[in-house]
């Protein structure tokens, strides 16, 4: 075990969290409470979290201190990573993808997002990212209230599970992967770039137990592949508290 861990009570436990959803509320800030109980566990085992958002995302909902509030930060689902503070090696999509097909893509995903009927529209539908594209058919720069009322839409109409169906069928020649997160958006990515992709980062670490929790680990979730994978125990939680409740329970905190 590296030695940067030895001082904790269990430096052979890591334990990883979703953002959203687990850590905080969707797209909000994390709470005192929630602040308290993690400082209390990191000094018994390793934490980190990891989310589909880049880095600038997770320091609006965690903090500017996020970098040295967690031992392993894991931003875009680990395609960049950071350990202690330092980045480790980093991934990209657009190298993957080349930028004829990215190109061929991305009309496509305008077109489809122009024809759907849809109660209102907002900005920003397609966000590049370093490790992924995600698309909002409502866009992310609609507020909470909006959010919420898209989800309510969604859940009735199905929106983004016919916009990823169409962009299979399309693109079916390309090994990529649609994932359904959060309450607006979904994520395209080539496959294997999930959440698992930052355990890549840590299975020479030497760790007895990965602990995940997150709140999409059914099926077509974006939690779903590391909550599932062989080498973590998950934790399935709804909100915040869920998590406390658990870590409470599983550390004696």
């Amino acid at each position: 075990m590296s030695q940067d861990f030895s001082h904790k009570e269990r430096s052979d436990i890591l334990v990883l969290f979703d953002v959203d959803g687990t850590l905080t509320p969707p797209r909000l800030t994390i709470s005192e409470e929630v602040k308290e109980i993690l400082k209390e566990l990191r000094e018994k085992v390793v934490i980190g979290f990891v989310g589909g958002s880049d880095l600038a995302k997770q320091v609006e909902q965690l903090g500017p201190t996020v970098l040295n509030d967690f031992d392993y930060c894991f931003s875009e689902n680990g395609l960049t990573a950071y350990k202690l503070g330092n980045q480790l090696a980093s991934q990209s999509f657009i190298n993957w993808i080349g930028e004829e097909d990215y190109n061929k893509f991305a009309s496509f995903v305008l077109k489809y997002l122009s024809s759907i009927e849809l109660p209102k529209r907002r900005g920003t539908f397609v966000e590049f990212r370093n490790g992924m594209v995600n698309i909002s058919p409502i866009g992310r720069n609609a507020t909470t209230a909006e959010r919420n009322e898209f989800e309510e839409y969604d859940k009735k109409h199905q929106i983004r599970a016919k916009f990823v169906e169409a962009l299979k069928k399309e693109f079916s020649h390309l090994s990529l992967t649609y994932s359904i997160g959060g309450q607006i958006s979904f994520d395209v990515f080539p496959t294997g770039w999930d959440k698992t992709y930052c355990l890549r980062h840590v299975e020479n670490a030497g760790f007895k137990e990965i602990h995940f929790f997150g709140d999409k680990t059914s099926k077509g979730g974006n939690d779903w592949e590391i909550y599932e994978d062989p080498r973590t125990i998950g934790h399935a939680v709804s909100t915040p508290k869920d998590t406390i409740r658990i870590l409470k329970e599983l550390f004696n905190l």
